[in-house]
């Protein structure tokens, strides 16, 4: 299994009412891309000076999956409301192993 994290740094562009339209793509690719396992995200809570605003964190089949995933029509349909809001992103992709994926 690869898991794939994506931390985001919005700009002030970053609007409740594009917020509301980008969460509810992010929520419409459980099941609509395959590969994809799982999809968790959330919008950070402490707000401190060295957090990030929203993490992503998606668990693939295989690298290949993520790779589709990139340019997935449900996955297309919400960047134009976070890349151009974005002020910040760091991604990692790595490896869980098979029959490790219980302690993620």
């Amino acid at each position: 299994m690869i898991r794939h994290i994506l931390m985001i740094r919005w700009k002030d562009t970053f609007t409740d009412e594009i917020r509301a339209k980008w969460v509810d793509g992010l929520e419409k690719m459980q099941g609509a891309i395959p590969g994809l396992i799982h999809l968790s995200h959330g919008q950070d809570i402490l707000k401190t000076e060295k957090s990030w605003d929203h993490v992503i964190i998606a668990d693939f089949i295989s690298v290949e999956d993520i790779a589709e995933y990139n340019t997935h029509p449900a996955h297309e349909a919400i960047k134009p409301y976070s890349l151009p809001n974005a002020a910040e992103l760091a991604y990692v992709d790595f490896e869980i192993p098979q029959g490790q994926e219980h302690l993620s």
